[in-house]
């Protein structure tokens, strides 16, 4: 009984000299000084560590002067910034949804000394009120980034499944498909079998924004066994127009592009033996086609051209009509809004508006107009020419250009074809 009394109180002891120590420790640990400096968290040109940061977006009602009254900046002082202000940015053009961003004092006022507002994801605007008032307009910076992808069509998929399975952009898809090959390879029949290999260039702002797919460098595409390169060119520096031409110099794309939205489908063709049964069946020609989209899906300048109209009228709604040149006309109908003036030279591709449902429409889509030498006709009817043809004088310079990403291009391996191995228990007879 004694030792067992004996054995207990030495447990008790080593159990009080071992929190005594853990505790010694702890205190040990408490007494050290770990000091870290403090992250410097920069945008917009500013240390925001030096202040109070307040983000919100422009609400419908919203102003300039509402914005700085809610933050404790008085009416005296809001006239004042902003005629100073003006000769650099119209407050009066905020629009509703846009980002801004208030640098406030760090103490417990929390006063406004700064206004940025952000009109694109690219772009924003200081209005800097803590000293003297000045307003400036500056971009955010932009880094590009090239990489490389390869893929195999796997059996029973498509080009854009296997971007979605690689957690690739399906812009790559979009682009080869309606821009680069659109009237080379028919992307909607693509065999088992057929590969790729593409470099190309995703764009950041400021390092973390993924804005997608800035453009495409080279692309070898593998149809039927049959290869077809596509090389990115500059043809006219001073327009800024590029084409894609293939190793033999040749342009791979017509003058216009097939569809004016991109991943549309026709809801309506061009038809001028068309009967409504709403009208009575009488004789209603369509002249043009309809393609169906959400609104406010961008809609693209199907070729190179310059904008004869930008207006809204009757049915047509708000509608750009581009003249392409002596013998090529496009019209495109019933836009939400347009973005672009009578005047303007447009790059196919552009976008020139946004689907929607102005004049006389049933629903959301963009009818496509298109003229030959003052009639419209159905472009799909048409023998449509070929994109201009890289000149002599330009094509030394092109082959001399794409020697070495063609041997780059070359060079890059396609992944290994996935083999699946047959299930022992598939092969049980019974």
């Amino acid at each position: 009984m004694q030792s067992k009394k004996l054995l207990i109180a030495i447990f008790v002891c080593i159990s009080i000299l071992s929190c005594k120590n853990d505790t010694d420790k702890t205190n040990d640990l408490q007494i050290q000084n770990i000091t870290e400096e403090p992250v410097q968290e920069s945008e917009f040109g500013f240390n925001l560590n030096d202040y109070v940061v307040k983000r919100d977006t422009i609400k419908k009602g919203d102003s300039f002067g509402e914005i700085l009254e809610r933050n404790k900046i008085g009416y005296p002082k809001i006239f004042q910034i902003a005629e100073k202000a003006k000769d650099s940015f119209d407050i009066r053009n905020l629009q509703i949804g846009k980002p801004y961003t208030l640098l406030c004092s760090k103490d417990s006022l929390e006063q406004p000394k700064c206004f940025i507002y952000q009109p694109t994801l690219e772009d924003y605007v200081v209005i800097n009120f803590q000293d003297s008032v000045h307003a400036y307009t500056s971009r955010k910076p932009i880094k590009y980034v090239e990489k490389v992808a390869t893929g195999v069509i796997p059996k029973g998929s498509g080009i854009s499944m296997l971007m979605e399975e690689k957690g690739l952009s399906p812009r790559l898809a979009y682009k080869m498909a309606d821009e680069i090959y659109a009237w080379t390879i028919d992307f909607r029949r693509l065999q088992e079998g057929d590969r790729f290999k593409v470099i190309y260039t995703d764009k950041y702002i400021d390092d973390s924004i993924y804005t997608g797919v800035h453009d495409i460098k080279a692309v070898y595409f593998e149809h039927n066994k049959v290869p077809f390169y596509a090389f990115e060119f500059e043809t006219d520096s001073v327009k800024g127009i590029k084409d894609y031409f293939n190793d033999k110099a040749k342009n791979l794309r017509r003058a216009f592009l097939k569809a004016p939205v991109q991943f549309s489908r026709i809801s309506s063709r061009y038809n001028l033996n068309r009967r409504i049964k709403y009208y009575g069946y009488k004789l209603r020609p369509h002249k043009g086609t309809d393609f169906a989209a959400r609104v406010g899906t961008p809609i693209l300048a199907t070729a190179n051209g310059t904008v004869v109209e930008s207006r809204r009228k009757g049915g047509n709604g708000k509608y750009v009509k581009i003249r392409h040149n002596a013998t090529y006309s496009t019209q495109y109908l019933h836009m939400k809004n347009r973005n672009v003036k009578k005047g303007q030279y447009v790059k196919q591709g552009d976008v020139i508006g946004w689907v929607g449902m102005t004049g006389n429409t049933g629903g959301p889509h963009v009818c496509y107009r298109f003229w030959k030498n003052g009639v419209q006709v159905d472009p799909f009817r048409q023998k449509l020419p070929e994109a201009e043809p890289i000149s002599d004088s330009l094509k030394a310079a092109y082959l001399e250009f794409i020697k070495p990403i063609k041997e780059r291009l070359d060079a890059i391996e396609f992944p290994e074809p996935e083999v699946i191995q047959d299930d022992p228990s598939d092969n049980i007879i019974l």
